[in-house]
């Protein structure tokens, strides 16, 4: 998503309580509230067709796909994110209506002001996370993305992927994904200058 701006301290109860009457989304990490600014064309055409394509290969089976708006929990750190999209295997998060807890998969599309957010901080709240088996990122401005695969060892293992007819293979959804139907009807804009990610803008 977009530049979080961020808001008021809550405790988790409160963000809950305060979150479900508001319109726009709000992410919350350890007491912060920060307002999910609007995506670009792009960022969300790759955020459907991956949803399209995950949805289409699991339909029928335990695993669920959920887009952004879905919050995610990270206990651990004490955070509710919404990501772009994820999909989540466990008994456990069927009763869970508002959030879930135990994702296999997260892909987040970045952005120019979120991209080292969510290479940094926020992917160690998702390695937090026992159930986590890869965490994509997908680049809106070029045909690339960065998939990080947890091994045997439960160390993080990154596998790059470019153009040039290249296959995406989500092993934790069993999951092969052409980069080109990845990318389809995506245009790409010129790259504009970072700004602060969200821990620089709000701490």
């Amino acid at each position: 998503m977009s530049q979080p701006a961020p808001q008021c301290r809550f405790d988790a109860s409160a963000y809950l309580d305060w979150e479900a009457q508001q319109t726009d989304k709000h992410e919350y990490l350890d007491g912060e509230v920060f307002a999910m600014a609007g995506a670009s064309d792009a960022h969300v055409t790759l955020a459907l067709n991956l949803a399209v394509a995950l949805r289409a290969h699991l339909r029928g089976g335990p695993c669920s796909v959920f887009i952004s708006d879905m919050k995610l929990r990270v206990a651990a750190d004490n955070a509710y994110f919404y990501p772009d999209v994820f999909v989540t295997c466990a008994d456990a998060d069927r009763a869970q209506a508002l959030h879930k807890s135990a994702p296999t998969l997260v892909a987040e599309v970045l952005s120019p002001s979120t991209s080292a957010y969510d290479r940094g901080a926020k992917f160690a709240a998702y390695r937090k996370l026992p159930s986590l088996r890869e965490y994509l990122l997908i680049d809106p401005e070029r045909t690339s993305v960065d998939l990080f695969r947890r091994n045997e060892e439960g160390r993080w293992v990154l596998f790059p992927h470019e153009a040039g007819g290249d296959m995406l293979e989500l092993a934790s959804v069993g999951l092969r994904l052409p980069l080109a139907q990845l990318y389809e009807d995506v245009e790409f804009q010129a790259k504009s200058a970072s700004s602060p990610h969200p821990e620089s803008a709000g701490r």
